[in-house]
């Protein structure tokens, strides 16, 4: 099933991968929308981020390594499998509840440090040497090997920032917002201190992966930043506050400048371009998933037993 999944994907990415859209072709495909089918565009805000990652203690880094060298210890010794000390201690959400197990997956899947280790595993029975990443401390287990892929399960633990270094963090932040409303500079300015490298370079603004643009739906937004924007006005400073990042999962503490608020509506071309844009390519996709589909039905022998024949298929020409 998964194999054949890949090929249909793999098929239409090949057919459909020439779309291109202009903004004539999106303009006239938006004109061509029935007024009552034009999609309404839910609330949408735009936001600028400040964040500082604390430092975390020697202590709390230690204590994890001494950690994943006793799981190491434990499964070697084999007096534990890894699948269930991952299951009981790994801290990464999407693996743990699989025993660790990451899938099949290409070196660029992961980030560097693990592919470099992972990636040099020869012995199912065998565990890793302990792996740093930006997202904590790994160790890691072959399950095996295919080709150019493999599938490893690992165990991730966090070291924590101490209570006192984000009470720190969250005061010096307190002192910059400060400095801010008095105008002593800009928000855009003390974004230069920002640890936030995807906003730090952008002025802080959010962007919206789904989308690549700058607008967000609240609920695409994490959630520690919806809960302050929500009853703030553009131009608005957050306090500072405690959020998890969402991409290491870290606790780090940020503030963030409503932008824009941009009030639900109807979408328009103006506006709501990329929408659109994203609107008029996935119909000029499945258009030429349509007609492909359509010329293969004519040129391809299907037998049908007599008491499926007047069956409603969804595609045309299967009976002639």
């Amino acid at each position: 099933m998964v194999r054949n999944r890949g090929r249909v994907q793999e098929v239409q990415r090949n057919l459909t991968k020439d779309v291109k859209a202009t903004p004539a072709a999106v303009r006239r495909f938006f004109e061509k929308i029935p007024t009552d089918s034009v999609p309404w565009v839910p609330l949408q805000v735009e936001t600028q981020i400040l964040t500082v990652a604390p430092a975390v203690p020697r202590e709390a880094v230690e204590d994890v390594k001494a950690r994943l060298r006793n799981f190491t210890e434990q499964v070697n010794k084999g007096e534990s499998q890894f699948s269930t000390l991952a299951i009981l201690y790994s801290e990464d959400p999407g693996s743990a509840a699989r025993g660790g197990e990451l899938g099949f997956s290409g070196r660029a899947e992961f980030v560097p440090e693990f592919s470099a280790v992972a990636f040099n595993l020869n012995d199912p029975k065998k565990v890793s040497k302990i792996v740093e990443t930006e997202y904590g401390f790994h160790i890691i287990q072959l399950i095996e090997k295919r080709g150019d892929r493999i599938n490893v399960r690992h165990i991730l633990l966090k070291p924590k920032v101490a209570e006192k270094d984000l009470t720190e963090a969250v005061n010096r932040m307190d002192s910059l917002r400060s400095d801010i409303l008095d105008k002593k500079f800009t928000f855009e300015d003390a974004v230069f201190f920002s640890q936030d490298k995807t906003t730090r370079n952008n002025k802080g603004h959010m962007v919206n992966e789904n989308t690549g643009s700058t607008r967000f739906q609240m609920s695409e937004l994490p959630q520690e930043v919806a809960k302050r924007v929500a009853d703030m006005e553009p131009g608005d400073i957050s306090e500072p506050f405690i959020m998890t990042d969402p991409k290491t999962n870290h606790e780090i503490v940020a503030m963030v400048k409503l932008t824009s608020r941009i009030p639900g509506h109807k979408a328009n071309i103006s506006d709501d371009f990329q929408l659109v844009k994203s609107m008029y390519e996935n119909s000029r996709r499945q258009e030429i998933l349509d007609d492909w589909l359509a010329n293969k039905i004519k040129n391809t022998y299907i037998r049908i037993e007599d008491g499926w024949r007047n069956c409603d298929f969804k595609n045309k020409g299967w009976i002639k």
